[in-house]
């Protein structure tokens, strides 16, 4: 338990100097920064369903905070922070689980692709490696994991303003862990599968509209 704590710290401390550092260089760049937030619902995706253990197809909550930086008009990188909030179905052993993630993201705007859209909407596609963080919480907060994952989905953004948009992300995280787990008989619930979610979020751009989406 003490190096997933130390392991969440490290990755919050990663995210927070890599948002401050952004500000900086964004103020001599601004054009090409953004911040992005958002909120939605999840679904962890467990394929052992024999355990006993399942959540609600629907959850609540998802947060996502990013910082993203366009190379040109289509290609850029992002870095964000997830977490997610599930518990047990009504026919399920009672549970809830913290899953948290980070990943490093590239980020491909169709703009030039898809010309038929009108011009305040736009339809922008992110993918990467990340790493995934799943604690349960209750007796069994000691079936904690860390394992890669590799995250892919397509954002749907409307431009408010030159520097304000909103958009609605789907998103899958596919989990890049071995098959063994905590034998749930014995050590109770754990988790190291994959995570869908729906988010609606906002995106500030530090500049005029120059890379708005």
């Amino acid at each position: 338990m003490a190096t997933y704590i130390k392991t969440q710290n490290l990755l919050w401390l990663l995210f927070l100097t890599l948002m401050t550092s952004s500000l900086s260089v964004a103020q001599r760049d601004v054009e090409k920064w953004k911040l992005q937030a958002s909120i939605g619902l999840n679904n962890p995706i467990d394929t052992n369903d024999k355990d006993g253990y399942f959540t609600e197809y629907v959850n609540f909550p998802t947060i996502n905070l990013g910082v993203q930086h366009m190379f040109s008009e289509n290609l850029g990188a992002k870095i964000d922070l997830g977490y997610n909030r599930s518990e047990s179905a009504d026919r399920s052993k009672p549970f809830k689980l913290n899953y948290t993630r980070v990943n490093a993201q590239l980020v491909y705007d169709f703009k030039d692709i898809l010309r038929f859209l009108p011009a305040p909407i736009g339809i922008v596609a992110h993918a990467g490696p990340g790493v995934s963080m799943t604690k349960p919480l209750g007796n069994d907060t000691n079936n904690t994991y860390t394992y890669p994952n590799f995250l892919g989905g397509l954002e749907l953004h409307y431009r408010v303003s030159e520097s304000f948009s909103v958009f609605v992300d789907g998103s899958y995280v596919l989990a890049l862990a071995g098959k063994d787990k905590y034998n749930p008989t014995i050590d109770g619930y754990s988790f190291n599968g994959d995570l869908m979610y729906v988010a609606l979020g906002v995106s500030l751009s530090l500049s005029g509209c120059n890379y708005c989406y």
